[in-house]
């Protein structure tokens, strides 16, 4: 898909095998700084393989997944091999966040302190400076909070910020997990299935959510997403995946009328064989 704006990711050649297994073959897309990228495809078809890969939960078996950060691009497959902190770790550092069709929030732990644990990374660990809580570690603190409430304010959470993240509704556990992914300053966020369990009036504000972190908060955002409604509403650029291969690149009108897909959702039409 070609485009004017530089790419923030790039996939080539992503291949995945797990033993025999091919969970992705030859998987090559981009996905473009600012843009809202959606990756669908039926179950089984390799979405999400191909979000551990970019995340750094798997290392891919052949392929390079580069991205452009403020330093210089990196190799997320060069990441997971560094004998010290290496894996998903330094893929966050780089600049990559997720979230994940299972929630996983720190259910007994309050909101506000889930956001503030996913900070780690930017808070001063220094143990003399906890020790002693010197004038930077309280600096830091501070710091670290008004960044929670600043993303609780966002996703409209802020009564809840005192609630256990296990007691919220399912809607608002989606929105704080969003919101915990934000806290770690991600160029690229990636969704897995964020509007899994929604109900219509939760998916539409979702679907606002989603646009407002692109266009306010000039995050990048890659999804996986079943709900075609919102696929095509907010999404430029669309990657369809089937049986581990890409089978169709580009925007939402392409994808809506290209045979491909429409074969891949639905089926072909069986020839019937008269004896």
């Amino acid at each position: 898909m070609s485009s004017s704006r530089p790419a923030l990711l790039t996939v080539e050649g992503l291949t995945m095998r797990f033993g025999g297994i091919v969970a992705n073959n030859d998987v090559n897309f981009t996905v473009d700084q600012g843009s809202i990228t959606a990756l669908i495809g039926p179950n089984g078809a390799g979405k999400t393989t191909v979000f551990n890969c970019v995340t750094g939960f798997y290392k891919a078996t052949e392929g390079r997944i580069r991205l452009q950060t403020e330093a210089g691009e990196v190799e997320v497959g060069e990441l997971l091999t560094r004998p010290v902190l290496g894996g998903s770790y330094l893929v966050a550092r780089a600049g990559i966040a997720r979230t994940f069709q299972n929630i996983r929030l720190f259910k007994e732990m309050t909101a506000v302190e889930n956001l503030l644990v996913a900070q780690h990374q930017r808070l001063n660990r220094n143990l003399l400076a906890g020790t002693f809580d010197s004038a930077g570690f309280r600096a830091a603190e501070d710091e670290g909070i008004e960044r929670a409430f600043h993303w609780l304010r966002v996703m409209n959470l802020l009564d809840d910020a005192n609630k256990l993240a296990g007691s919220l509704p399912y809607g608002r556990q989606r929105r704080l997990e969003i919101a915990r992914a934000m806290c770690t300053g991600p160029r690229l966020v990636c969704l897995d299935e964020p509007a899994a369990g929604l109900n219509p009036s939760e998916t539409e504000e979702l679907s606002e959510l989603i646009r407002r972190l692109r266009g306010e908060h000039g995050v990048t955002v890659l999804l996986i997403e079943h709900d075609m409604g919102l696929v095509m509403g907010i999404s430029e650029h669309i990657v369809v995946l089937d049986h581990g291969e890409v089978i169709a690149d580009g925007g939402p009108a392409h994808i809506r009328s290209s045979p491909a897909v429409i074969a891949a959702y639905l089926g072909t039409e069986t020839t019937e064989v008269t004896p």
